[in-house]
């Protein structure tokens, strides 16, 4: 396949989207080679959802016998105690077999795996240490990084990123950020044992989500003691001395704590490419300019990933960068990855599931005859006989007069394996009719999606 140039694929970026995209072309017998400077996996894997989920799993289990045990009869001498050291050794373990596991893929796809970073020379040619690089086509694949707040004291502690880097649980922790990493790292620290607190600049965590889920989150927060504060914006952050800080806030309040976890936002990984070079379009954030099927401004450079700015989620990077494959490699002309009705799951405690319109834009959108809500809230059976009663919520978002299902949303036990076959059938345009004739599978809370009234 391969003609004047010395590849014909050649991917920046050793991300889920990079390796992914890389991998496929490769099936397809394409001359590919993938730039990384780093660790192989990306911030997923390195740095954010394995080992995030690794730790959520730990602080599920914890919570699980603090609030349920008693209840169910369980009986302890002495309650379970955290060795946070070595469950971050065996994170790391995992992760490193991860590294070899994503080498032995690109090994048997034919994938090069060149070390260093990556910089345009012109739209077909790259340079990475001292070798020149051309390709055919080029795909840009190379993430984000978290931001900090530019305030007084912004430096100071650590970003998500840190958070992997701890060998030791801290005493105190303020989680600065409402978004995906914000709720799920303070709820990990509270339930592995920390003092917790999230602070949120607007009125509510999640606040692009459904209402319903900003409902559930906030009752549930109260309820089981996780501190969450809301409307504070933070103006400075001071070192106390002894990795102590003290954060001043804009209502003149202030918090001290052991550690600073800002989840203020990522910003994507632009810089140094030199892009302007290969005449690669970026909007001021830094964010890649991409059409619908990947395409940059430039031709035959493509780009997939956070830095695109696209729904950030590791499997839309991944689905992106396949697709982008088939369509390069594989004959597949107009393959291309459609970002509506994308499922998303939040890794609090317990899980939120989401897909789909929320009931405010359906709101905003169509007149009120052609919508039909359906919500419920109500105590999960795993909770049921014990003192801790943990309710769920759920919502269908219906249009039209078929009642076609265009959004679900929940918070509740399980919401994270819930959601993925019921994404396939709003996928598949299912209606509350189709909803309503499939039997319910009981005892279990994902019959109330097959039940409502």
């Amino acid at each position: 396949m391969t003609s004047s140039y010395d590849y014909d694929y050649l991917v920046i970026g050793g991300g889920s989207g990079g390796i992914a995209s890389a991998n496929r072309a490769g099936m397809h017998g394409a001359k590919v080679a993938l730039i990384e400077e780093n660790n192989l996996g990306g911030t997923c894997v390195n740095l954010g959802c394995v080992p995030k989920k690794v730790m959520w799993y730990v602080a599920e289990m914890m919570e699980s016998i603090t609030h349920y045990g008693e209840g169910y009869g369980l009986e302890w001498s002495e309650k379970p105690t955290l060795n946070f050291k070595k469950m971050v050794e065996n994170r790391e373990s995992y992760i490193s077999f991860l590294h070899k596991a994503y080498k032995r893929g690109l090994d048997n796809n034919k994938v090069e795996l060149i070390k260093g970073r990556a910089t345009f020379v012109n739209k077909s040619t790259v340079k990475v240490n001292d070798q020149t690089l051309t390709a055919k086509h080029i795909l840009i694949a190379t993430g984000g990084q978290p931001k900090r707040l530019d305030i007084p004291g912004g430096d100071l502690g650590i970003v998500s990123d840190g958070v992997f880097a701890l060998t030791k649980l801290p005493k105190s922790v303020a989680v600065i950020g409402g978004g995906y990493i914000g709720v799920e790292m303070s709820q990990i620290y509270h339930a592995m044992g920390a003092d917790t607190h999230l602070f949120v600049r607007k009125p509510a965590p999640l606040n692009s989500f459904d209402s319903i889920i900003k409902k559930g989150f906030m009752e549930l927060a109260e309820k089981e003691g996780r501190a969450v504060h809301t409307n504070k914006s933070i103006i400075e952050v001071k070192e106390l001395g002894d990795k102590h800080y003290q954060i001043v806030f804009e209502d003149g309040s202030v918090h001290d704590t052991e550690l600073v976890v800002w989840a203020t936002g990522r910003t994507p990984n632009t810089k140094g490419l030199n892009l302007e070079s290969a005449g690669v379009n970026v909007y001021p954030g830094g964010y890649i300019e991409v059409d619908k099927y990947q395409n940059t401004t430039a031709e035959n450079i493509y780009s997939v990933g956070d830095v695109t700015g696209r729904v950030e989620l590791t499997p839309v990077a991944i689905a992106a960068g396949r697709r982008l494959s088939e369509r390069l490699f594989n004959g597949q002309e107009d393959e291309y990855l459609d970002y509506q009705n994308i499922p998303t799951v939040i890794f609090t405690h317990p899980p939120i599931g989401t897909i789909g319109m929320t009931e405010e834009q359906v709101r905003d959108l169509y007149p009120e005859e052609e919508i039909k809500i359906y919500q419920t809230s109500f105590t999960s059976m795993h909770s049921s006989i014990t003192e801790n009663r943990q309710k769920a919520y759920m919502k269908l978002v219906c249009l039209g007069k078929d009642e076609k299902v265009v959004g679900l949303h929940g918070i509740g036990k399980g919401m994270d394996e819930i959601l993925q076959g019921f994404a396939v059938a709003i996928q598949m345009g299912a209606t509350k009719r189709d909803f309503d004739r499939t039997i319910a599978i009981h005892p279990t809370a994902a019959e109330e999606f097959v039940t409502m009234k």
